[in-house]
């Protein structure tokens, strides 16, 4: 924040007296409370009830009307509410609940880590001014940043004329259910709990998601993931000389080398408006782990490939489509490919009342004009709001950078600098009192 910028700039009078009521009720130790106590319930996809029961139960001992909202007897939401007088827009401000891994070693190693460090245990650590632990920034710190910023304006007893939500979703990171664990449904990702909580009757006007990223977003990238299946032949070893030999896993990395080659040409293509698109090849499977001795007759693969908010699902298919065949027939191989998922990526109109708040806020915050990020390609929830007609903004904490450790994608997810937490709890708080103390005309609704 530049030195001497006013965090309340644009608003009037009354609503800076309002905001700052608010911004009187929100503590640094709290939050660390908040934060710590979620990360200490594990959440990973698929077993979020935990984690919902108990951030209803503490919204409700802050005299806060909160539910938990199961979609099965493992998964959950959790929402709140703070009622207006019903003449102002409904406000609703979301985040995920749930974390990638899992905090068990038989399902993150060694795929995650060599060990299971601190970071990636269920297990809240401070460290001066941050908290590490599974999910401490993503999601767990937005989410309680999110629980911060409600309480605070309860505590005001503003005289709000829209309702005020508040989400906490299961089911938000883009994986399917984790296999071995027993989960009774497939689809515990992509975000099921977001789904779920609106066609449940939990609507509002206009959303804001906190997840990473200091600068207000109004597009981000969906996603299609496709299975690639490339044939080779199944035979032993003792046999190569003298059959016909094409081994279908050194096959396979030939083909993932080229897809490799190929995503930042898909990249290009689509960078336009806030998103830049990525592709990459996750994961290779085929062959009989209990032997060496013999090749599969083929091998998977699957891949992501990020969706600009102007390439739907099946366009997306036929560019994949094309370049497989292509890198097909250069390797003379038969290769097929199958969409298994597609998640559109979704717009809000960037002059529509929530946006030009949340800018104007993030100006006031930052002390200049507000910095668009054009190279997104992360998916989020705000994909469903946004896809079922809700104006949506994202905000969230930049990642940890400047931290005295050494900080890699998981430390960058799993933790979280409580300076960077109470900025954005008060931002959410201007942005929500700029919002539900509005008239329906004020905001364009008529």
């Amino acid at each position: 924040m530049t030195v001497g910028a006013d965090p309340l700039a644009g608003l009037d009078e009354t609503r800076r007296r309002w905001t700052e009521q608010a911004w009187a009720r929100i503590d640094r130790k709290r939050l660390r409370d908040l934060i710590a106590a979620m990360v200490d319930i594990a959440s990973p996809t698929g077993d979020e009830a935990p984690l919902a029961r108990h951030i209803t139960r503490t919204l409700a001992e802050r005299g806060i009307e909160s539910h938990t909202m199961y979609l099965d007897d493992r998964q959950a939401n959790s929402w709140g509410r703070l009622r207006g007088d019903g003449t102002g827009p409904d406000l609703l401000l979301y985040a995920p609940i749930d974390t990638v891994t899992s905090g068990n070693v038989e399902e993150d190693l060694p795929w995650a880590a060599d060990t299971l460090r601190p970071d990636l245990t269920a297990r809240a650590v401070a460290d001066d001014d941050y908290v590490i632990g599974l999910g401490a920034s993503n999601p767990k710190g937005h989410a309680a940043c999110v629980q911060a910023a409600v309480e605070a304006i309860r505590a005001a007893e503003l005289p709000l004329t829209g309702d005020l939500l508040v989400g906490f979703g299961a089911g938000g990171m883009p994986t399917n259910a984790r296999p071995g664990v027993g989960n009774p449904r497939r689809n515990t990702g992509q975000g099921v709990g977001c789904s779920f909580l609106l066609e449940q009757g939990v609507w509002a006007d206009f959303a804001l998601i906190a997840k990473p990223g200091w600068t207000v977003s109004w597009e981000e990238v969906g996603l299609s993931w496709f299975e690639i299946t490339v044939y080779g032949s199944h035979t032993y070893v003792g046999s190569r000389h003298r059959l016909p030999y094409r081994n279908s896993v050194a096959l396979a990395g030939e083909v993932a080398l080229r897809l490799e080659r190929w995503f930042p040409e898909y990249s290009a293509a689509h960078r336009d408006g806030l998103v830049s698109p990525q592709g990459m090849v996750a994961n290779i499977r085929g062959g009989w782990e209990r032997t060496a001795s013999f090749t599969p007759q083929l091998v998977r693969m699957m891949v992501d490939l990020r969706l600009s908010p102007r390439t739907t699902p099946t366009a997306a298919k036929r560019e994949i489509v094309a370049a497989v065949r292509s890198i097909a027939a250069e390797l003379d191989a038969r290769v097929d490919v199958e969409q298994i998922v597609a998640i559109r990526g979704e717009s809000s109109d960037p002059r529509m009342w929530l946006c030009r708040s949340a800018v104007q806020a993030w100006e006031a915050a930052d002390g200049g004009p507000h910095r668009e990020v054009r190279d997104g390609s992360g998916a989020t929830d705000a994909n469903i709001l946004r896809g079922r007609g809700i104006p949506t903004v994202r905000v969230g904490m930049p990642k940890v950078l400047d931290a005295p450790f050494e900080v890699d994608f998981a430390m960058g997810m799993n933790t979280v600098e409580l300076r960077e937490a109470e900025r954005l709890t008060r931002y959410l708080v201007r942005v929500a009192v700029d919002t539900v103390t509005r008239t329906l005309e004020e905001v364009g609704i008529n």
